[in-house]
C-alpha cells in the first residue's frame, strides 16, 4: 500500500507529450495531417517509436522537417519521400518490399532447410553402431 503513490507517479509520468505546443500547427486539419505523416515515419533513436511519440531530439527534428514541407506545399507522398531520401528506407515504420527485405525475412527459413539437411546427410552418411551389428548375429 505505501507503493502506490510510487506506482501511480511511475504511470502518470510515461503519458508524457513528446510534441511541444510551440511546434503544433494552429489549423487542426493541418496538425491532424502532420500527425498522420508523422505515425508513417519511424524515429532513428528509439527504433520502433513514431516521431510523434518520441521525445528524442532526432524525432523533434524530423518533425519540424515533416512540417516544413507541408508549409512549403509538398503532398503527403512527397514528405515522405523527402525523409525517405535523407534517412533511407529504415524511416518508413512500413518499409517497401525490396531484395534486401526479401532476404532478411526469407533467410532463417533458408538457413533451417540448410541446416536440415546437413542433419540428414550426416545421419544417413553415419556408420552403424555397433550394437546395431551384434544384434544381427543373435537372431
Amino acid at each position: 500500500m505505501r507503493y502506490l503513490p510510487c506506482i501511480l507517479l511511475m504511470v502518470l509520468a510515461t503519458a508524457v507529450v513528446a510534441i511541444e505546443p510551440s511546434e503544433m500547427f494552429e489549423d487542426p486539419a493541418q496538425e491532424a495531417r502532420a500527425r498522420e505523416i508523422g505515425q508513417q515515419l519511424r524515429c532513428l533513436v528509439c527504433r520502433n517509436q513514431s516521431i510523434f511519440d518520441s521525445n528524442a531530439g532526432l524525432a523533434y527534428d524530423m518533425r519540424v522537417a515533416v512540417r516544413e514541407r507541408m508549409t512549403a506545399g509538398d503532398s503527403d507522398a512527397e514528405v515522405l519521400d523527402y525523409l525517405k531520401d535523407r534517412f533511407g528506407d529504415y524511416v518508413l515504420l512500413n518499409p517497401p518490399l525490396s531484395w534486401y527485405t526479401i532476404v532478411l525475412w526469407f533467410s532463417p527459413v533458408v538457413l533451417l532447410l540448410i541446416g536440415g539437411f546437413v542433419v540428414v546427410g550426416y545421419m544417413r552418411g553415419r556408420p552403424r553402431s555397433e550394437l546395431d551389428d551384434k544384434s544381427e548375429f543373435i537372431s
